[in-house]
């Protein structure tokens, strides 16, 4: 028998930064992804999900061309490329407590649990960095189907804890302050991944395509306070929310790293910096529903200090960081607006991702 565990993920600063090349703070929460595996005589996996109330079988042998997001298969074609091919069947069940589709990256934990088990069983012993299983995900959810995300999501499962995402290179800063209690909750509104996401890189991409044309010169690792309003005029109005976003929440990252890199940081300074933020991710992202909003204005109003959507936004889950006194009134808060659930969470570690 073979199980693995892999937690579901907050960003709690970068959102929409990282397909941009930009840098993301974001960490692991004790909600989890559960897979066992055991061997069977028939040459498939056997896949079972109570938690979609639905079962799969996928042969061994399979090579047929994937379909959109069949990320099981997309996974077994990445392996394969290096030389990870299964020859042993398996019952496989994976379920969990991670609220699916809400923005905490369960479709995410589910591709790293998968290749845990896969490399575990069928990697010869070889030892492979949780980067590599990382990057393995990241390839099998979105390279292999061209989708728009970046690579937040998967580094960040597959290493665990609280870290600094270097998006260009691929490394991971592990940042262990505590930053106390935190509140998850879950909106009910079905969240857009895809549709957000593509509109805003889109969009992003553009305005920076058209500085760079402008402006030989132009490094987007070297903007500060003064960059947005001197580049601005040469990119169309439509475009110049996009740039604000691109320049302030790189800033407010930057800033975020800074604090959490002290030995006690400040957690008012860090929900400040989580607010602003929110407010750039509603007003130039606009990936914030006005229930959504309602429900964390609701949460600052009884005691958070500070909350913002959690993933590509459209929909989904929200987080709060929350003094421990505060904790029940803050859930209450949320529920009182319409959010299904609200529930606490704590940061977990690198050792809370196994697979054994």
């Amino acid at each position: 028998m073979i199980l693995s565990q892999v937690p579901g993920r907050i960003c709690f600063f970068g959102d929409h930064q990282d397909y941009l090349g930009l840098p993301v703070i974001a960490g692991t929460i004790d909600r989890y992804i559960k897979l066992e595996a055991v061997p069977q005589k028939k040459a498939t996996f056997s896949l079972v999900l109570p938690d979609l109330g639905e079962t799969r079988e996928i042969a061994l042998s399979d090579a047929s061309p994937l379909a959109p997001n069949d990320y099981y298969r997309s996974a077994l074609h990445t392996l394969k490329k290096e030389g990870i091919c299964p020859d042993q069947g398996y019952q496989v069940t994976l379920k969990g407590d991670l609220p699916i589709n809400s923005g905490l990256s369960s479709s995410s934990a589910v591709v790293v649990a998968w290749i845990r088990f896969l490399v575990d069983a069928f990697g010869k012993k070889s030892s492979y960095t949780a980067a590599q299983i990382g990057r393995w995900a990241y390839e099998s959810e979105v390279l292999n189907f061209n989708q728009p995300g970046g690579m937040m999501d998967q580094y960040t499962i597959a290493q665990g804890g609280l870290g600094f995402l270097e998006i260009t290179v691929g490394d991971w800063t592990p940042l262990t302050p505590k930053l106390g209690p935190l509140v998850v909750a879950v909106s009910g509104i079905e969240k857009q991944t895809l549709g957000v996401l593509a509109g805003a890189k889109n969009d992003a991409l553009e305005a920076l395509a058209i500085l760079q044309k402008k402006v030989p010169d132009f490094d987007l690792y070297q903007v500060d306070k003064t960059s947005y309003a001197r580049y601005k005029t040469l990119l169309p109005v439509a475009l110049q929310p996009f740039w604000y976003a691109t320049v302030e929440n790189y800033l407010i990252t930057r800033a975020a790293a800074q604090e959490l890199q002290k030995p006690t940081p400040d957690t008012h300074v860090l929900g400040a910096l989580m607010n602003a933020h929110q407010h750039i991710l509603k007003t130039c992202i606009q990936n914030t529903p006005k229930p959504m909003d309602t429900m964390m204005t609701a949460a600052l109003k009884a005691g958070a200090i500070g909350a913002k959507i959690v993933g590509s936004g459209g929909g989904g889950a929200m987080v709060a960081m929350v003094p421990e006194s505060a904790l029940d009134d803050v859930c209450k808060a949320f529920v009182s607006q319409g959010a299904t659930a609200a529930f606490p969470v704590q940061l977990t570690t690198a050792t809370d991702v196994y697979s054994r």
